[in-house]
């Protein structure tokens, strides 16, 4: 591999003039398209084969009005006085009136002939039900809405306007979140100590975001794409775009101090740290690649949305980054008597004690007393991983909302008022009925789950626990029915999610009693299915990644500790990490510092996509660190003085590597939607602890406390395996005569 990157940055360098021309075609290519064709995106959750999917789909088929999106306009009066009262039960009755009329509506209750009034008497509701589904709804059907409640708000009602319509809002990136670009430039400065770097490093980067991320939203028309993969895809491919090429162009100037040529140098560095950078992006995309096999359209696409912008990254870094090496020349390398210049040039001397650099520091603490640097980590990490035993997952809805928004402030409405069973009613749809008796056999099963009423408000006898009523409602088709069912708790609630278990286990009897076919459905049904999916998909997913993981490092690394060494870290980091999301956005610590909305349950599908990608960057680091400790030992090194000689060449860069992760994904945590903040809070706190607790302090302790062991191989399975040259030992022979003296004070 490491011949074929030498071969191949080379040739990126001397036609450097080409290489940089295409991709400014590619980008402007790319723009064109989404300047022609735009950008649209569908944040419908769907689970294809399940039964509330079916169910769905049946419905639409059966009454495509009835599965279209729905809305509510809740009216509460002022304190002391009612919404019966004349002024304001006329100024209701004529709100209702005009909502009919709004573009795309079908029907809205009357709230005085659904008796949709609260037990005070202080709120109404009246639903709203559209004849499309919410991604169909026209560009301003909501502002209609929500204009046709004038009347209301004019007589003196406070009218709160929500429902599942509301549910679909687009991600919005603002100016805070790039201030991680903006401290991803300072450590830039900072590693380098050269502009010119630094720019050139976030210039591959920038190209890489205008490629990858314009190419999903050019495609986002044929395609199911969410208003959250974007930002996804945005974080990820900013954040491994700017590592990658700061792996690349690290190797290069050091080179350069060396007395390399520029050429040779830009093709070496290709092949060497653009062997650990095409391994380590592989892993990310393969990682997010792997979401597909859950088997969720919107999760599918996410990861492979964000997996493309990976790949355009790496091959950014691979083609453009070596022609810009060609452009700047000499210029690249550290003036003489700088302090990057020295610092280089200590880095490269082999003979002598070592340079006592920073990482050199730490690691000599961490392999001084290994054993209990190894306890005292694993026991931290673990701590911090206990809340992760209480992960609960689900769906967003609207009481995730911001609590300025329309939507959260209705949901928090009709919590108060009507009880929060109304936010997230279940709809049983009943299928193959006889049209004689179809009216008589949707009421016997509204019976058998809700009860049969007693007259007292919300009271009945019989039916299941955790039922508030169940009314039926006969379709067109005359026979098809549909049951809601409004649970007494809240779409997210542990409640509810037994209840439609408890549901489905009355189906059978149901469906001998009636011979009609019952299945639970609806956007609450739909996400617990959902989650449900994601959660038992997580078990296997885990080990999908963690075998990738051991497969992969015992071919580049040619060892059986370190794998072993390498996956069990990942798996602490990721434990830690499920357990700060869990303390955070499930118990509420720190949540109001953080701007978390509500407290709740986690996003049904960050886990997964924590684990994704967080593995492909904790074998980045993983690579970067333990090659150069291999490389060393390969050299005669004894094993505890390999280790540290690996932390002095290689702790920099990861350090400035994983700081930048930490600034790009700690931006996004600013944005107001749930999912982006809490995938981007774990993985700013995943990078932190995989960076500096596992990679830089658990690693070398464990290396220098198995000795030489840690490169032990099987002679059977190194005859096997292929040889990968990640360190780029192939490549010794190329430099041995590409080297010329520098000019003194040359820059």
């Amino acid at each position: 591999m490491s011949t074929l990157l030498y071969r191949l940055g080379r040739a990126c360098f001397r036609r450097r003039g080409l290489v940089s021309a295409a991709w400014l075609v590619v980008l402007a290519a790319v723009v064109t398209v989404i300047l022609t064709v735009g950008s649209q995106f569908d944040d419908a959750f769907t689970i294809p084969g399940s039964e509330s999917q079916t169910a769905l789909d049946q419905l639409r088929e059966a009454s495509p009005a009835a599965a279209g999106a729905s809305a509510q306009l809740v009216f509460v009066a002022p304190e002391g006085e009612t919404v019966v009262d004349p002024q304001y039960a006329q100024a209701i009755s004529g709100t209702v009136t005009t909502a009919a009329e709004v573009d795309q509506v079908g029907a809205v209750l009357d709230p005085f002939q659904s008796r949709a009034i609260s037990a005070d008497g202080r709120a109404a509701l009246a639903g709203v039900q559209y004849d499309v589904e919410a991604v169909d709804l026209s560009a301003d059907a909501l502002e209609q809405l929500e204009g046709a409640t004038a009347e209301a708000e004019d007589a003196g009602l406070r009218v709160e306007v929500g429902g599942n319509a509301f549910s679909t809002t687009a991600v919005t990136v603002g100016p805070t979140e790039f201030l991680g670009v903006a401290v991803a430039v300072l450590v830039l400065v900072m590693t380098f100590g050269s502009l010119l770097a630094a720019g050139m490093n976030l210039l591959t980067a920038l190209v890489g975001i205008g490629v990858g991320l314009g190419g999903l939203l050019a495609v986002s028309g044929a395609i199911t794409l969410s208003s959250t993969a974007p930002t996804l895809a945005l974080m990820i491919c900013l954040a491994v775009g700017i590592d990658y090429a700061l792996f690349i162009l690290s190797r290069h100037r050091s080179q350069l101090v060396e007395g390399m040529d520029p050429e040779e140098s830009a093709g070496r560095a290709t092949g060497t740290a653009g062997s650990a950078v095409v391994f380590a992006g592989l892993t990310v995309v393969i990682a997010l690649a792997g979401l597909s096999v859950v088997g969720i359209p919107f999760l599918t696409v996410m990861g492979l949305g964000a997996a493309g912008t990976v790949l355009v990254a790496v091959l950014v870094a691979l083609t453009l980054l070596p022609a810009l090496m060609g452009f700047a020349g000499r210029r690249l390398r550290p003036p003489a008597h700088s302090r990057s210049a020295r610092r280089e040039e200590a880095l490269a001397e082999r003979a002598g004690a070592p340079t006592r650099t920073g990482g050199a520091r730490w690691g000599a603490f961490v392999t001084r007393r290994p054993a209990l640097v190894v306890a005292g980590t694993v026991l931290g990490l673990l701590v911090m991983a206990i809340p992760a035993l209480q992960l609960r997952l689900a769906l967003p809805d609207n009481g995730t909302a911001a609590e300025e928004t329309a939507e959260r402030q209705a949901y928090d409405a009709v919590s108060e008022f009507f009880g929060p069973g109304l936010n997230g009613p279940l709809l049983v749809l009943v299928d193959g009925l006889e049209p004689a008796t179809a009216e008589q056999t949707a009421g016997a099963v509204a019976a058998a789950i809700g009860g049969t009423p007693t007259g007292t408000p919300g009271g009945s006898t019989g039916g299941l626990d955790g039922v508030v009523h169940a009314a039926p409602q006969l379709l067109p088709d005359g026979r098809t029915a549909i049951v809601q069912v409004v649970p007494d708790s809240g779409p997210q609630d542990e409640a509810t999610s037994a209840l439609v278990g408890d549901i489905r286990d009355l189906g059978p009897d149901l469906e001998q009693q009636t011979g009609a076919e019952v299945a639970v459905t609806g956007q609450t049904a739909v996400a617990i299915d959902v989650s449900d999916r994601l959660a038992g998909a997580l078990l296997p997913f885990s080990l999908v990644v963690v075998g990738l993981a051991l497969v992969l490092l015992l071919l580049v690394f040619r060892s059986i500790l370190v794998p072993l060494k390498a996956a069990l870290g990942f798996l602490l980091s990721v434990g830690a990490s499920f357990g700060a999301v869990v303390a955070v956005f499930q118990w509420g610590w720190g949540a109001d510092l953080l701007g978390v909305p509500t407290t709740g349950p986690v996003i049904s599908f960050m886990p997964i996509i924590l684990m994704a990608v967080l593995f492909g960057l904790a074998m980045d680091y993983e690579v970067f660190l333990v090659s150069r400790m291999r490389e060393e030992h390969v050299h005669g090194g004894a094993p505890t003085e390999s280790v540290v000689a690996g932390m002095r060449h290689a702790a920099r860069v990861v350090v400035a590597a994983a700081l930048i992760m930490f600034s790009v994904f700690a931006s996004f945590v600013t944005i107001d939607d749930v999912i982006v903040k809490a995938i981007a809070f774990g993985l700013a706190v995943g990078v932190l602890i995989d960076a500096f607790v596992v990679r830089m302090t658990l690693v070398p302790a464990v290396l220098a406390l198995v000795g030489g062991s840690a490169w032990w191989l099987p002679r059977w399975l190194d005859r096997l395996l292929p040889d990968l040259d990640v360190e780029g030992a192939k490549l010794s022979g190329h430099t041995a005569v590409e080297r010329v003296p520098e000019p003194v004070g040359q820059a």
